[in-house]
């Protein structure tokens, strides 16, 4: 795989938290809608939903790409937290949200993912095993400070050993999603080999 346009490889992390602000998505105004979730979103949803599918999206993968200054780490020691990077596909889990709590799901999300704007929120499609959904994403903005670049292994996980912010080590949330994965049938691939490169450092 090639490395991904934007920030090069091993680039600082911003010091300070940068916003970008953005557009904001509406849910539709009937009817209820679908959320995906890839990371902290399949272990801890954190909003009403009336079914939850596996789904898979194509056209982006879930990488640890996007430098945590709040939840999982500070400007002065920063972690990691995952984003969906161009490239190849990503398993996660759609959560079908009713209409009458439409605008507070939405409000909740932004107030959750979009702090300083480092996601672009998106419509877009995902397979389930009962067809089709069309459902809101936060895909990362390569030109966004807290955007990593493509990080080898080792500076990963340093990065996540090292990052604690207000909801936790960094490591845990590595822990929490390579075990949800494991439990929904999702082969978390090179998310378990960097989950045994963390462990053995903490060792």
């Amino acid at each position: 795989m090639t490395a991904p346009e934007g920030r090069a490889k091993g680039h600082l992390a911003p010091r300070e938290l940068v916003v970008v602000e953005r557009p904001r998505m509406t849910p539709p105004e009937t009817g209820d809608f679908w959320v995906f979730g890839y990371g902290s979103l399949m272990w801890h949803p954190g909003f009403p939903h009336l079914e939850v599918r596996r789904a898979r999206l194509h056209g982006f993968h879930r990488r640890f790409c996007v430098y945590s200054l709040r939840y999982r780490g500070t400007p002065e020691r920063p972690g990691l937290v995952l984003g969906l990077d161009r490239g190849g596909s990503c398993t996660g889990l759609a959560y079908r949200v009713p209409s009458a709590e439409g605008a507070a799901v939405m409000d909740y999300l932004y107030e959750r993912e979009m702090i300083t704007g480092v996601y672009i929120p998106r419509w877009l499609s995902l397979e389930t095993e009962a067809g089709a959904v069309e459902a809101a994403t936060f895909v990362v903005d390569p030109s966004h400070p807290q955007y990593t670049g493509r990080l080898g292994v080792e500076e990963t996980a340093d990065l996540i050993v090292q990052g604690f912010g207000e909801r936790g080590p960094c490591g845990e949330y590595l822990e929490n999603t390579v075990r949800h994965m494991e439990a929904l049938g999702i082969h978390p691939g090179s998310l378990l080999r960097l989950l045994r490169v963390v462990r053995q450092r903490c060792d």
